[in-house]
């Protein structure tokens, strides 16, 4: 299950990104040739560039890939370095626990409105917030089990 989702995570961000560099192409051939620039490539390079950043988001907190301030965390004493180990994966956990429900009800309000240039279901776009907060739980979960059961070993 695991190397499941990190690999929807990993093939999602790569299609996203993919297509992102895609629509960017785009614009700009026709910028400096003779077509017309498609209206609805700013849009579709915007939810695009969302999506690759909601699939990415989980994979960074998984790869531990988030910026640190190792300088700062170093002079802390071994006791305050623990209890923030323990205590910020709980605190990410809550947080995104708290965006991925109410994003489902922004993604069900979202069901009712139109993109405008590209005309889909806005719900869509929204669902990348849904993406963020639950794979950033999902890993931070991990990381709070991880942490709780050093002190054990």
């Amino acid at each position: 299950m695991r190397k499941g989702i990190g690999r929807i995570l990993k093939i999602g961000t790569l299609l996203s990104t993919w297509g992102l560099i895609a629509m960017v192409l785009l614009q700009i051939v026709c910028r400096f040739s003779w077509f017309d620039t498609p209206s609805w490539t700013e849009e579709a390079s915007r939810i695009l560039f969302i999506y690759a950043i909601s699939f990415a988001s989980g994979l960074a907190l998984k790869s531990n890939y988030y910026v640190h301030l190792d300088a700062f965390y170093n002079m802390f004493n071994p006791k305050l370095k623990m209890l923030l180990d323990k205590s910020i994966p709980v605190v990410i956990f809550i947080l995104f626990a708290v965006f991925a429900f109410y994003s489902i009800r922004f993604i069900s309000l979202g069901m009712i409105e139109k993109s405008p240039s590209m005309g889909f279901n806005m719900g869509v776009a929204f669902c990348s917030m849904f993406i963020i907060g639950a794979t950033l739980c999902y890993y931070s979960w991990q990381n709070i089990v991880k942490a709780f059961k050093r002190k054990s070993t």
